[in-house]
């Protein structure tokens, strides 16, 4: 599940896609939820500052915690 590129939001007229990075951890537990066996999640420990695509990235720094939810659910929902 490409989680990042599927928050981008598209904008013709400057060019710079916009992004929702606050959705980045619901889409995650959803494809989670729903089996997914591999997830895709840009991140930047700068993500204003990224070259490409800084609006719908992960700060780096919050990365260890989402991946850590994130197991846990899946060990919850194979124990089921």
């Amino acid at each position: 599940l490409d989680v990042t590129h599927s928050l981008q939001q598209p904008n013709q007229s400057s060019g710079v896609t916009g992004g929702r990075p606050d959705m980045i951890e619901t889409i995650a537990r959803a494809g989670v939820v729903n089996h997914v066996d591999g997830l895709f999640i840009e991140t930047h420990f700068d993500p204003a500052n990224a070259k490409s695509d800084g609006a719908n990235m992960l700060d780096l720094s919050h990365l260890e915690k989402l991946l850590s939810n994130l197991t846990a659910i899946r060990k919850t929902i194979k124990s089921l």
